[in-house]
């Protein structure tokens, strides 16, 4: 399970642990997803990256942002990433001082507007996103990642694996050539 670009048998798996309110995570995802797999896309079986949510309990607003992008991915699963994309580009928007004053339901709301904008439903959306008892439409999906990253002891986002182990070597402000390094090593 997890948000995959690239194939499942490709010789280097990429997982990185993102959280849309970080600018580092933001970096690494932009760089990851518009230049590394894009490149490797001529050489099928050799690169697979893995998006996982990273929610940073720092920044209240982080959950919401992570329930959106899975309610994007349970109402049409082809949007994910470019629904990932935007919401890294809207980051500001997002930040702790432009959210402090409203509530869950006016940032679901604009979160809304963002999804429909990828071509997603977005009354479908809003319906995964109703509160219900223990949360969302979503709420058990994103347990479930975190479950993942506090079994594997992830704390802080970025955090990158390569063929399933931390590598603390990557950086999110790696170029396309340091990228084709490691991945060449490996």
């Amino acid at each position: 399970k997890g948000h995959k670009l690239g194939s499942d048998s490709a010789e280097v798996v990429i997982e990185s642990y993102l959280d849309y309110t970080c600018p580092f995570s933001r970096k690494g995802y932009e760089r990851l997803v518009n230049d590394v797999v894009p490149h490797y896309e001529k050489m099928p079986g050799k690169v697979q990256f893995i998006f996982r949510h990273q929610v940073q309990p720092w920044h209240p607003q982080s959950t919401l942002l992570h329930e959106a992008a899975l309610a994007v991915e349970k109402v049409d699963p082809s949007k994910f990433f470019e629904f990932s994309g935007k919401l890294f580009q809207e980051q500001d928007s997002f930040n702790d001082q432009n959210t402090a004053n409203k509530s869950r339901l006016q940032i679901y709301a604009e979160l809304a507007d963002i999804a429909e904008s990828t071509g997603v439903d977005k009354d479908k959306f809003a319906e995964c996103l109703n509160l219900v008892h223990g949360g969302t439409g979503v709420t058990n999906d994103l347990k479930y990642y975190l479950k993942i990253s506090r079994q594997n002891s992830i704390h802080v986002s970025p955090t990158v694996l390569i063929n399933g182990l931390i590598d603390n070597e990557v950086s999110s402000s790696w170029t396309l050539e340091q990228w084709q390094e490691k991945i060449e090593k490996v």
